[in-house]
Parts: structure tokens; C-alpha cells; sequence
């Protein structure tokens, strides 16, 4: 199977990559806690020289998008990143983007400062092509941040943007572009409009789409009208995170980023293999997120690619791990549910379920335990109504039980 490596990186030995990462974690650390006033009171007394593996790293807090808003918006003022950024305007920052929020993110002078040419590559791109752009370039980086990444690989990029279907197609037949980079949803759209009006862009032979969701039908889909398309996932907050190659078995991680999986409402990492948020440090030395909380769900696949590239592997987009219900008029977090988990010892998983009719709410909080129950249900509900202020019922299952789907709180109520 073809590779389409960026650099020797992404085949080097998997203890050689984890070694390097837990030497850079600490400097990380330090640097974060010495040039941005966030992570000098985040991590006020935190050692850095002692986060030498994930266990002392789990330690650290989660900082969740919504905190960093709420630093942003506290302190907006004297600073519009919150204190985030070690960088500020000038040669060092020459873009800054907004997310809706608004979050003001902060983009680097470095080359391919959101590291896109390796998802660009693994996708069959490859230098002296033009790659046609339909990310938006105003307010998101999404733009900017695939045609950083093409220009660093050597491709040429038309900056399509959004909107004016009939005017990109019209581009598309007669720049003859070798591929698209852009959701998925609008180069359908390119495609669903060059066949009605007549127009050929059969050039177009290659895609990288991200920003949502992409089901295997709609690759088929792609597939049968001539276009490889492959999807990474990444965020304004933090660059690429993962992206797929032609074995089409999850994405692989990239590079310069550390990826946790934790428990939703929780800073625990979970075991292999179960669902949970993801929580990423980036090594980016001008935005120093440490133990970043993204808010979406995933889980880690066995093994390796098949392409030879050696690091860890995740299922993609799985969904979001805000699953905050309103019970009776009070809000329930996932937070809420690990602190009444973590009150007992015998309990491996817990998983709130809201059912019956608007105004007649029903909570069950369904525990796995391996161990005899004894009043063990009696006493978790005592618990619930300490820390929600509401009733709850308890029922124990025994482990195995609850669903892989990183879901703490399901809320299966009517609305008809």
C-alpha cells in the first residue's frame, strides 16, 4: 500500500515517538507557565520538570473550550486571548481568526503553523499541484489553515471560499485543479452543479474535507464520480489533530500533538478502546494549550495503519461529551454523575439516564458493579440527591453492561 509520508516521523519506532514526546512535555509545561498568564495560575505549583510521562500529566486539570471563552471574555480587556498566547500582534501573529463564541484564536508565523501538510499528503497531494479551497477565509482559519499546509507542501492554492457555486465550477473547468479542500457537504454541491450545468471538472480527482461529519456513503459517492476524498479532523484551537490515509481504518494521530481520552466531565483517562473526550496538549510553542478539553468524543483503535505509520490510531468523530441536561429546572452535568461514581469504590461505570414527559422527569443512574450490591442502590441515592439537589433511582448492572458510546448522561425523554 502507497504511504504518501510526509517525513520519516510517521514510521519511527512507537517507544522512540513516546520518548520524545514526554521530553518535550515538561519544557512545554514550563514554557506555557513562564509566557502566558492562563497557565501561570492553572498551574500554579505544578513541578513541569516532573511531567515526564501521562500519568503525572493526567494529574494536570482539563481546560475546556468554554473555559478558555470565559478567560477570554473575563479578561478581554487587557488581553484577547485570556492570557493563551505567548505571542502578541506583529510579525510573530500575522492573522488572528474568531470562532463563534467569540473565541479569538491566534495564528503563528511559522510554515504550516497549523501542520495540514501531512493530512494534504497522506490524501495524495503533492507539490506543483493547485488544490482548490473552499474552506471560508474570513472570521474561521479554517482557509487559512489548509492553504498554509498546501503551500508547504509546494502546491498552488485558488482561495474559493464559500458560496458562488456557479462561479467555482466555472473556476474548477478552467483552472483544472487536482483537488478540493473543503467540507464535504460543498463539494457535493460543486459536483451536483457542474453536472447540472454541463461543465466538467474532471480534474478534480482528489479531496481533503473536514469540518463535518463524513459517512462512508457519501465517500462512496465521491468514489463513483472519479474523486479520492479523505477526512482529517482538526480545530482553530489546535491545528490538525488526525487524519486518514488510504487504509481508511481511522485516523492516525499527528505528530505534535499528545491525545488523552478521558471520561466526559472528568480529567481520567479511560482504558483503550472505550469511548471518551478528547483532551489534547499541543506542542505549539505560540499557543501552549495544555490538556486541552475539545469537547468531542472518540476512542482508541488497536493496532497500526497499514501504510506503516506507527502511531495511535482513533475512530474519528464521535460525537459531543457536553451531555449538561436540565432536570426539573436544574441542570445535571457529566461532572456531577463521576463525583457520585467516585464516592464508591465498587462501582466500575456509571450512566444517567433522564426518561418519561416534559415536566414529568424520571433520573435512573445505572451502575456497573462486579461486587454483591447489598444497599448499595439506597446509598448512591442518597448521594445523587447530595450532589444534583434532585431524586434519583439506582440500578445496578453487572459490568459490560452500559453501551461503549462515551455517554454519561442519555437523556431519553419524549418531546412529542
Amino acid at each position: 500500500m502507497t504511504q504518501n509520508l510526509t517525513d520519516s516521523l510517521e514510521t519511527r519506532d512507537s517507544a522512540e515517538r513516546e520518548a520524545t514526546l514526554m521530553a518535550a512535555l515538561p519544557r512545554q509545561i514550563a514554557h506555557a507557565q513562564s509566557r502566558t498568564t492562563a497557565f501561570a495560575t492553572l498551574l500554579q505549583g505544578v513541578d513541569a520538570a516532573a511531567i515526564t510521562d501521562r500519568a503525572a500529566l493526567a494529574r494536570l486539570p482539563v481546560t475546556r473550550k468554554y473555559e478558555l471563552l470565559e478567560r477570554q471574555k473575563a479578561g478581554r480587556a487587557d488581553n484577547v486571548f485570556g492570557g493563551f498566547a505567548s505571542v502578541g500582534f506583529g510579525p510573530d501573529m500575522p492573522r488572528v481568526f474568531a470562532s463563534p463564541g467569540t473565541i479569538y484564536e491566534p495564528e503563528g508565523a511559522r510554515s504550516d503553523y497549523w501542520r495540514l501538510s501531512r493530512a494534504l499528503r497522506a490524501a495524495g497531494f503533492r507539490q506543483g499541484e493547485l488544490v482548490h479551497n473552499s474552506f471560508s477565509y474570513h472570521f474561521t482559519p479554517a482557509g487559512s489553515m489548509m492553504e498554509t499546509g498546501a503551500h508547504a507542501l509546494g502546491c498552488t492554492v485558488f482561495p474559493g471560499g464559500t458560496g458562488q457555486t456557479e462561479q467555482q465550477v466555472q473556476a474548477i473547468a478552467e483552472l483544472r485543479p487536482a483537488g478540493y479542500a473543503g467540507t464535504p457537504s460543498f463539494l457535493k454541491l460543486l459536483v451536483e452543479k457542474a453536472a447540472e450545468l454541463n461543465i466538467p471538472i474532471g480534474s478534480l480527482t482528489k479531496a481533503l474535507v473536514s469540518g463535518e461529519a463524513f459517512p462512508p456513503s457519501l465517500r462512496d459517492w465521491f468514489t463513483a464520480r472519479g474523486i479520492d476524498a479523505y477526512q482529517c479532523y482538526a480545530t482553530a484551537d489546535l491545528g490538525l489533530i488526525a487524519y486518514e490515509t488510504q487504509a481508511r481504518e481511522g485516523l492516525v494521530l499527528d505528530e505534535n500533538v499528545i491525545v488523552e481520552i478521558v471520561r466526559p466531565g472528568t480529567g481520567e483517562p479511560v482504558p483503550e478502546g472505550e469511548v471518551g473526550e478528547l483532551v489534547v496538549t499541543t506542542l505549539n510553542p505560540d499557543y501552549p494549550l495544555i490538556r486541552f478539553g475539545t469537547g468531542d468524543l472518540s476512542a482508541v483503535l488497536p493496532g497500526q495503519c497499514p501504510t506503516g505509520r506507527t502511531n495511535t490510531r482513533i475512530r474519528g468523530w464521535m460525537g459531543r461529551a457536553d451531555q449538561t441536561t436540565k432536570v426539573r429546572g436544574m441542570f445535571v452535568h457529566p461532572g456531577q454523575v463521576a463525583q457520585i461514581a467516585k464516592r464508591f469504590a465498587q462501582v466500575v461505570k456509571a450512566r444517567l439516564i433522564v426518561s418519561g414527559e416534559m415536566a414529568n422527569d424520571r433520573m435512573t443512574l445505572h451502575v456497573e458493579t462486579g461486587e454483591p450490591a447489598g444497599n448499595l442502590a439506597g446509598q448512591i441515592a442518597d448521594v445523587i440527591r447530595e450532589v444534583t439537589k434532585l431524586r434519583g433511582e439506582v440500578q445496578i448492572v453487572p459490568p459490560g453492561s452500559l453501551p461503549n458510546d462515551g455517554k454519561v448522561i442519555e437523556d431519553a425523554r419524549s418531546y412529542q
